[in-house]
């Protein structure tokens, strides 16, 4: 099987992946644990979104106010809602918005990190360890470009997340000033390459040029992760390009399409990211429904089972002909 050409870029770490499968495309020291500065802020987006209320009034504690690095500048007892206050975290990066939006989701900082973690682990972040909101330098803080990737995967089929960093301005209101809040997005990939909507930027010293980035053509969105990279903006745009040219989504299984030989139809569509001579390795298992199970009781006759090179991909319901089901959308 011919491999696609190959792809390199100036990042110690960097990833790929297809974000509706979760299917990564490609990896470079992807295992290995780095700092990983602002990028940091997906993770306590995501929390923050599943777990607070958006509407929600949030404080800006001393200890928000006067934390250091990038900021949006919140005066000390300022209150500003959730929803506008994680603009502020993604598009502007504000330390001092993630420590707010911790302390008022989590309790404290020390206990929204908790989320953190338990959340890492509930997506399966194998060598992720979080110890702040921020992603300000600290001992045992650490992730890697596919954990980061995965994550992204996990944060982009989010509706709120997904509308959060793809804005490239947004205006919130100032409840001390006569003039509102008026913000830009720091990622420049949303400007420059197409099809582009999203995700993060991230900077520190030691962690050095940190980029999340992902873009949608022909419906299928890919997501970049690179870490500790000179040319960031360059390798995503070569990066998001590689993955479209190779991996284009494949439609497997066609909604209504009749299981040869056996007297039912697929209960939905299935499409999946293929290099050009993968879709030759794709195989397929049909399991009938025993007729005692609930499943069988709701119309279900069995599961058609997707496989490539052996690793199950994906499973599809299957219906006899005229169940409702097969007319849903």
């Amino acid at each position: 099987m011919a491999a696609p050409a190959p792809i390199g870029t100036k990042a110690r770490a960097s990833a790929l992946i297809d974000v509706q499968s979760g299917r990564l495309l490609y990896s470079h020291d992807g295992d290995t644990p780095m700092r990983i500065a602002s990028l940091t802020k997906i993770m306590t987006a995501i929390v923050a979104i599943e777990h607070g209320n958006l509407d929600d009034m949030v404080k800006t504690s001393k200890r928000a106010f006067g934390r250091e690095g990038s900021s949006i500048y919140l005066r000390l007892g300022e209150e500003m809602s959730l929803s506008n206050m994680l603009y502020g975290l993604m598009m502007r990066s504000g330390n001092d918005a993630a420590t707010a939006i911790a302390e008022h989701v989590g309790g404290s900082e020390e206990g929204f990190v908790h989320l953190m973690n338990k959340k890492a682990e509930e997506i399966g972040l194998l060598h992720s360890q979080f110890r702040n909101p921020h992603g300000l330098d600290e001992e045992g803080h650490y992730s890697t470009a596919n954990d980061l990737a995965k994550l992204t995967a996990y944060a982009l089929r989010n509706k709120v997340f997904a509308e959060i960093v793809k804005t490239k301005e947004k205006r919130a209101p100032n409840p001390i000033d006569s003039w509102d809040y008026q913000w830009q997005n720091k990622n420049k990939m949303l400007a420059m390459y197409e099809g582009a909507d999203g995700v993060k930027t991230g900077y520190t010293k030691k962690a050095f040029r940190c980029l999340v980035s992902s873009a949608t053509r022909n419906g299928q969105q890919l997501a970049a992760v690179t870490i500790n990279d000179g040319d960031d903006w360059a390798d995503h745009r070569h990066m998001l390009d590689w993955g479209f040219q190779h991996y284009p989504l494949v439609q497997l299984i066609q909604k209504g399409n009749e299981i040869e030989g056996y007297p039912y139809l697929a209960g939905g569509s299935f499409y999946y990211p293929l290099e050009s001579d993968e879709q030759q390795t794709v195989s397929s298992k049909l399991s009938v429904m025993e007729m005692t199970t609930t499943a069988y009781a709701l119309g279900e006759r069995g599961r058609l089972e997707l496989f490539l090179n052996g690793q199950r991909i994906g499973v599809i319901p299957i219906y006899e002909p005229g169940n409702p089901r097969l007319l849903e959308h």
